[in-house]
């Protein structure tokens, strides 16, 4: 009778939880505490880990608060980047040590609402492949993480075919071929939403409460958004070099237009001057147009140089688990 149910329990499907950390000493444990309290109350049914990567946090503490869950915890994954590489690449160090059937990918901070995970999945085992949270009612932001969230969504509709109206967030669900897709990505920019859509587009959004921090504030700073949106806006598509091709061509057409006129104005009005102001303008619109279209092309190739340089995603000092993983 015992080794039926052990059996059985070997083939219970199983859950792989990614948890990207920053500066989350005092947060992680009561993280991986709900996680416990919904993998052993409503899905009670699945098997699960967690994985907590720390990456290069500056506390000094982040990795010790880990270790002491490895200790003390069942099904508890730490690994510890030997720097800070951000959190897409955590979160791929992470993916990269999961072996579930189902991965779930959430925040350090206690804003993910864990225990509205059996909502995700009501979707999974409606045959989605991609589960999105969609947060009904965000904690109060800065003006430019609204821009920014706007300027990601709005990148990765046009850019990489997401379908209208899928919001992209931090807490999401997705089958095992999904991610068995996004680890074989090598290169140094992971772009999470970029590599799960080109897995698949048969994604949904599911609404979930967001909670407020649980202590410390957001580690995206100006730069850091900045960098995110540019990771996105070049790493899946050549749409932004076409685009540029085409104003390219609409500002030289405009320029010669301008050309005409003003000779066509100097033959019926011999005293009306060429414009020196008017000439200045226009060099200076054409010389901006010129600079960004090199600057677009110099990020496309200085990208290419690191990715040939095989320049890391991450790069893991530390890994330990639990004993009865």
């Amino acid at each position: 009778m015992k080794a039926r149910d052990k059996a059985t329990e070997e083939k219970r499907e199983k859950i792989s939880f990614v948890i990207p950390c920053y500066n989350s000493t005092n947060t992680i444990g009561a993280v991986a505490k709900e996680i416990r309290g919904v993998m052993e109350g409503p899905m009670k049914d699945y098997d699960y880990e967690i994985v907590l990567v720390n990456d290069g946090s500056p506390d000094g503490t982040t990795y010790d608060a880990i270790m002491d869950l490895v200790r003390t915890e069942k099904h508890i994954k730490g690994i510890n980047l030997a720097r800070n590489f951000g959190q897409p690449s955590a979160v791929m160090a992470a993916l990269n040590h999961t072996d579930g059937d189902y991965v779930v990918c959430g925040d350090d901070d206690g804003q993910t609402p864990f225990d509205e995970l059996p909502k995700l999945f009501e979707k999974i085992k409606e045959g989605y492949d991609l589960v999105e949270a969609k947060y009904a009612v965000r904690e109060k932001r800065s003006l430019f993480r609204r821009f920014g969230t706007l300027m990601n969504e709005g990148m990765a509709t046009w850019l990489i075919a997401k379908p209208r109206g899928l919001e992209l967030t931090t807490y999401w669900v997705v089958r095992r071929f999904v991610v068995n897709q996004m680890i074989e990505y090598p290169n140094s920019y992971p772009y999470l939403g970029g590599l799960m859509l080109r897995a698949t587009q048969n994604a949904c959004n599911v609404e979930v409460t967001h909670r407020e921090r649980l202590s410390g504030h957001s580690g995206y700073s100006l730069k850091k958004m900045i960098e995110l949106w540019l990771n996105g806006f070049t790493s899946f598509s050549v749409k932004p070099l076409r685009l540029m091709s085409k104003l390219g061509i609409l500002v030289a057409i405009a320029g010669f237009l301008y050309g005409i006129y003003i000779i066509i104005r100097k033959f019926l009005d011999p005293m009306v001057s060429a414009g020196y102001s008017s000439i200045m303008a226009m060099n200076l619109f054409m010389f901006g147009v010129v600079f960004f279209f090199l600057g677009l092309i110099g990020e496309y190739v200085g990208r290419i140089y690191i990715s040939l340089n095989k320049a890391p995603q991450f790069v893991i000092k530390e890994y330990h688990e639990s004993d009865e993983m």
